[in-house]
C-alpha cells in the first residue's frame, strides 16, 4: 500500500522564544556559510543517478566488505547530487512557489511541486527557525520525496527536520503524524501505529495520522481493526486519502465491487492534478489485477493526461502494455520509469521482461540494481525485507529469500508477507512447509494472480495436484499477464499437471 496524505497545517506555530533543548538559530546555516555550489540544491541527473546504482550494485556482487560499504555511502551522495537538507540562499526559493504565504503549509506538499516546496520550507526554516509548523512540514515533504524518487537517504534529513518540530514544540500533532508517516515509510509499521495514536490524542481529525493509522493497522495484518479505523476516518475526514485507503481495506478482503465504486467517487471529488493522477492509477492498479486491461490503459492515461511524470501511473501503464502483450512499449517505459525511480517493484519487472524477450544480461543488471538498491535503502533505515525476498526467491540466493522472508513474517503477518514466505521456502525445496503460508496468503478473500500461481506451483510440489491445477487455474483466469515469467510457467505446469491425469 502506497501512504498518500493531504494534510494541511493550521497556522504558522511561530513562538516568541523556544522551549528549552529547541535549536538556536545558529544551528541553521547561513548564505555566508554555504558553499556555491550548494546554494542551489540539484538532484541527480538520470544518468548519474543510474550509474551511481550500477557502480554501486558492482560492489555489492564482489562483497559485503568496507569497499561496499564505502561505496553506499558515495551512491547516497551521487542520488542526491549535493543536495543539502537545509540551506542556499532560500530568497529565490521563497518566490518560487506564486502565492505561498512563508510559513509553507503541508498542502503545497502534497499537492503542488515537491522540489519547490522543499527549497521554500528550507529558505523559510533559516529566516524562522522556530517555526515548529514549517519545521513538520519540511520533514513531512522530505519522507514525500524519498518515496516518489526512491532515495531513501532522504529520511534522515526528515527525521532530523521532525525532530526540531518536537524540540520547538514537544508532541505538537503535525510532528508527531510525521513521523508515523516517516515510520511506514521505512516500514516500521508498529512505530508509525504508535506516532500516530500518539498525533490522534492530540488531534483526533489528523488526516495525516488517521491515514497513517489505517496504513499500519494493514501493513501488520489487522485487517478488521484497520477496517475500523478507516470507517473512523471517513467519518471524521471524507476525502481522497481516506477513500483509497477505504477502497484498499476492502480489496483486501475480496469486495473489488465496493472498492472500485469507492474509487470512483475518490475520483469524481479530487480536487488537483496531484489527486486526479494517484486516484485514477490506483483505480488502473485495481482494474490491471482484476484483468481488465484496457480499462486500466485509460484510468492509466488520465492520470497522466493530469500528471505526465507521475511515476505509479507510467509503471502501471507499463504493466499492463506488458499484460496486453505490447512488451516493447512496456520496455520502453519502464526504462524511463527507472531511470527516474530505481525502486524494486520496477527493476524487477523490467528485469523479467528483459530475460522474457532472452536479453539475460540486461536481466541481470536489473536484479543486481535491486540488490545495490535494497542496500541504501537499508543504510538509511528502511526495512526492505519483504521486497528482498521476493525478488531473490525468484532471482537470487534462495537462502537470503528464505531469510528475508522469516525475518519480515516475525515483524508483521499480512497476506503479502505469507506469501513471500510461501514462496521463499517453495524456491528452497521446502514445498509441504510452505504450503500453509500460501494458503493463509489467500485466505482474507484478496485476488492476486501471483498469489494464487505461487499457491498453485506450491500445491503441484507437494503432491496436490487437484487444488494445483484449481489455483493455476484461477491465477490464469483472474489476471492472465500478472508476470511474463510466471503466467509461461502457470501455463506450462497446467499442461504438465493434464498430462499426468
Amino acid at each position: 500500500m502506497s501512504p498518500r496524505t493531504n494534510d494541511s497545517t493550521r497556522g504558522s506555530g511561530q513562538e516568541a522564544a523556544p522551549p528549552a533543548g529547541a535549536p538556536a538559530a545558529s544551528e541553521v546555516p547561513t548564505a555566508s556559510e554555504v558553499p556555491a555550489a550548494a546554494a542551489a540544491p540539484r538532484t541527480a541527473s538520470t544518468a548519474e543517478r543510474v550509474d551511481a546504482l550500477r557502480r554501486f550494485a558492482a560492489a555489492v556482487r564482489r562483497g559485503r566488505g568496507p569497499h561496499a560499504a564505502a561505496c553506499a555511502v558515495l551512491l547516497a551522495v551521487a542520488m542526491t547530487a549535493g543536495a543539502v537538507a537545509v540551506g542556499g540562499d532560500g530568497r529565490d526559493a521563497a518566490r518560487a512557489v506564486p502565492g505561498v504565504s512563508r510559513a509553507v503549509s503541508a498542502d503545497v506538499v502534497v499537492r503542488g511541486d515537491l522540489d519547490t516546496a522543499i527549497r521554500s520550507l528550507r529558505a523559510h526554516v533559516r529566516e524562522q527557525p522556530r517555526d515548529f509548523g514549517a519545521w513538520a512540514t519540511l520533514g513531512l515533504a522530505q519522507v514525500e520525496r524519498a518515496r516518489t524518487d526512491g532515495d531513501p537517504s532522504r529520511y534522515a534529513r526528515a527525521e532530523r527536520a521532525l525532530a526540531r518540530s518536537l524540540a520547538l514544540r514537544p508532541g505538537n500533532d503535525q510532528a508527531l503524524a510525521g513521523q508515523a508517516a516517516l515510520a511506514a515509510a521505512r516500514h516500521d509499521f508498529a512505530a508509525a501505529l504508535d506516532h500516530a495514536e500518539s498525533a490522534l490524542e492530540r488531534n483526533p481529525y489528523s488526516e495525516r495520522a488517521l491515514c497513517s493509522r489505517i496504513d499500519a493497522l494493514v501493513e501488520l495484518g489487522r485487517y478488521e481493526e484497520a477496517a475500523k479505523a478507516a470507517t473512523v476516518a471517513d467519518r471524521r475526514r471524507p476525502g481522497v486519502p481516506v477513500f483509497t485507503r477505504y477502497a484498499y481495506v476492502r480489496e483486501l478482503r475480496g469486495d473489488v465491487r465496493t472498492a472500485r465504486r469507492v474509487l470512483h467517487q475518490a475520483l469524481d471529488t479530487a480536487a488537483g492534478p496531484a489527486d486526479v493522477a494517484y486516484v485514477a492509477t490506483a483505480l488502473g492498479n485495481l482494474e490491471r489485477g482484476q484483468g481488465r486491461y484496457g480499462t486500466a490503459l485509460r484510468h492509466y492515461a488520465r492520470a497522466l493526461a493530469a500528471d505526465d511524470a507521475h511515476l505509479p501511473a507510467l509503471e502501471g501503464r507499463a504493466r499492463a502494455q506488458a499484460a496486453e502483450g505490447d512488451r516493447a512499449g512496456a520496455i520502453t517505459t519502464l526504462e524511463l520509469v527507472v531511470a527516474r525511480s530505481p525502486l524494486p517493484g520496477p527493476l524487477v519487472a523490467l528485469g523479467e521482461l528483459y530475460e522474457d524477450r532472452g536479453d539475460r544480461a540486461k536481466a541481470r543488471e536489473q536484479y543486481a540494481l535491486v540488490d545495490a538498491w535494497t542496500a541504501l535503502a537499508r543504510a538509511g533505515g528502511v526495512n526492505e525485507d519483504l521486497d528482498t525476498a521476493l525478488a531473490a526467491a525468484d532471482h537470487g540466493d534462495t537462502a537470503e529469500a528464505l531469510r528475508a522472508a522469516r525475518t519480515e513474517w516475525d515483524r508483521r503477518r499480512t497476506v503479502h508477507t505469507a506469501d513471500a514466505l510461501a514462496w521463499a521456502l517453495h524456491r528452497a525445496g521446502r514445498s509441504a512447509e510452505a504450503l500453509p503460508y500460501a494458503r493463509r496468503a489467500t485466505a482474507t478473500g484478496y485476488r492476486d494472480a501471483a498469489f494464487l500461481y505461487h499457491r498453485g506451483m506450491i500445491e503441484k510440489a507437494a503432491g496436490h495436484d487437484r487444488a494445483a491445477r484449481a489455483s493455476l487455474t484461477a491465477a490464469l483466469e483472474l489476471n492472465p499477464g500478472f508476470s511474463p515469467l510466471g503466467g509461461r510457467a502457470a501455463r506450462a505446469a497446467l499442461k504438465d499437471l493434464e498430462a499426468a491425469r
